[in-house]
């Protein structure tokens, strides 16, 4: 059978039944909880560093919506895992998948626009008309901005979604060559091995960077419309 580097974007089945789920249960078992009184360093620096991870992202909010710390820093460490978590051998990563994305960033966005119409439907609709436009050029502004408003979970969901993707395809198919080129060159081999190892240092930060800047996006939308 041909194998097709794509193939590895296929979500697994065992007995008929789709892995992805397990999959993004995984995660969670990164995260024991524990009765102890006394932490261990472990536990101490996941804590250091949700804190961090919680006052970089309140600081553009205000006040009012600090409510969503706790959804905003949840979603962030199910992304962070999500996209670590293919980076393992024999591994699936649920987050080069489309259309889980979407069914991320629709729901979120939407809640966000939602609760702008109901606490400041005025402000929130002033966002489609700047002020001082000229009378010609009204309809075709509301026009765009609705466009771009709508397009908003699209491109947090593409971003995420051609990030992994293109990371992944780079390590394959360096790693494909790497595999096969000892048979004719063996300095050739040990440098395609140094930038293999340097791209793997480099997709884990993307892992993480792509899940804080989904995250951050979120935060933004939210603060425009509270």
């Amino acid at each position: 059978m041909t194998m097709s580097i794509f193939d590895q974007f296929l979500i697994p089945n065992f007995l008929g039944l789709p892995l992805i789920i397990p999959a993004m249960l995984m995660p969670l078992l990164l995260f024991p909880q524990t009765a102890r009184l006394m932490q261990n360093r472990l536990e101490a620096l996941t804590n250091f560093i949700i804190k961090l991870l919680t006052k970089q992202l309140t600081q553009p909010l205000n006040p009012g919506t600090h409510k969503w710390t706790n959804p905003l820093i949840s979603l962030m460490l199910l992304l962070t895992s999500m996209n670590l978590l293919g980076l393992f051998p024999y591994t699936f990563t649920p987050t080069t998948q489309l259309s889980m994305n979407m069914a991320l960033a629709l729901p979120l966005w939407m809640a966000t626009v939602l609760i702008g119409l109901r606490t400041q439907p005025t402000h929130a609709l002033g966002h489609l008309l700047p002020e001082g436009t000229p009378t010609l050029l009204i309809p075709a502004l509301i026009l765009i901005e609705t466009i771009s408003l709508f397009i908003r979970p699209l491109a947090l969901a593409v971003r995420l979604t051609a990030n992994l993707t293109a990371g992944h395809l780079l390590i394959q198919l360096i790693s494909t060559a790497t595999l096969l080129l000892p048979a004719t060159s063996y300095s050739l081999t040990m440098m395609l091995g140094v930038i293999l190892l340097l791209l793997m240092v480099l997709e884990i930060a993307v892992a993480m960077i792509q899940a804080y800047v989904f995250v951050l996006l979120l935060t933004l939308y939210l603060q425009e419309n509270t």
